[in-house]
């Protein structure tokens, strides 16, 4: 099954309407879509939806689910943030995300841009990034409990503008030992943690989160995975896959996780 379930659309921060990010999905030989709308948030999010619109999104997905009935499996599906606002009805899953620690009563964007993040960390954490690293895994630890999410997205969010370890050491027992922390909160939750190809397609990553540490660490722990693209555009539907796969592979995993009209199931990779 070629399958992903991180899609975004210009009823949030995406470049294409869902029917051209289905046509896009066809012409791919996909079997599956999932679109994944950035929902209503208290935190000041450009990328979000107002709540006034989620129902036409609902809508449109909707249509599109039955449109193309027998020749694309389409669901329904919304991105939550930690600090999400109502967003209304039933989802066929939910994705929970943090993008934002609020700091002091500041909202503090975790993956707006390289500048906001440096101004952030010293303006905020004295240029201390194991102190925002804490804080940002201190919310993803309990990110499934606060959004009800079924799948954990870009678990080290935190990292996407540190290729090469250039602002923080990744291996540091500070960074570490949250991240871990987190993961072990996160390990009873019954979650599926998602490999994100997203901060490659954008040129700021040339490898998907997790990192293959932290991949390791989840597989040791026996906890799920899928692979998402995280796609703003058409373009962007299935990028690095294969490379997705490759990482999985590589650190122990034979199998992902695909949903199907009866839920998750596994599938081999």
């Amino acid at each position: 099954m070629i399958q992903n379930l991180h899609t975004h659309t210009a009823f949030c921060d995406g470049k294409n309407t869902p029917e051209e990010m289905v046509r896009a999905a066809l012409s791919l030989g996909m079997d599956s879509l999932g679109f994944s709308g950035h929902g209503p948030s208290h935190a000041p999010d450009d990328a979000a939806m107002e709540a006034g619109s989620v129902p036409a999104y609902r809508a449109e997905v909707l249509r599109l689910k039955a449109a193309y009935t027998g020749r694309l499996d389409v669901f329904l599906g919304i991105e939550r943030d930690y600090f999400f606002a109502p967003d209304g009805g039933d989802w066929d899953y939910i994705i929970g995300s943090v993008h934002y620690v609020n700091r002091d009563g500041t909202w503090l964007g975790v993956d707006h841009s390289p500048e906001m993040f440096l101004r952030n960390v010293e303006a905020h954490y004295g240029r201390d990034y194991y102190a925002f690293a804490e804080d940002y895994y201190r919310l993803v630890g309990d990110v499934a409990e606060k959004t009800g999410c079924q799948i954990v997205g870009h678990f080290d969010l935190i990292t996407k503008f540190n290729e090469g370890d250039r602002l923080f050491d990744t291996g540091h027992p500070r960074y570490a030992g949250a991240a871990l922390d987190a993961l072990d909160r996160l390990a009873g939750r019954n979650v599926i943690f998602e490999i994100n190809t997203g901060a490659m397609s954008r040129g700021y990553r040339s490898a998907p989160y997790p990192s293959p540490a932290l991949l390791r660490a989840m597989r040791e722990r026996n906890l799920p995975i899928c692979i998402t693209s995280d796609t703003h555009s058409a373009s962007t539907i299935l990028h690095a896959f294969p490379q997705a796969e490759e990482l999985a592979r590589s650190c122990g995993y034979r199998e992902r996780m695909v949903l199907t009209s009866r839920g998750f199931v596994p599938q081999s990779l």
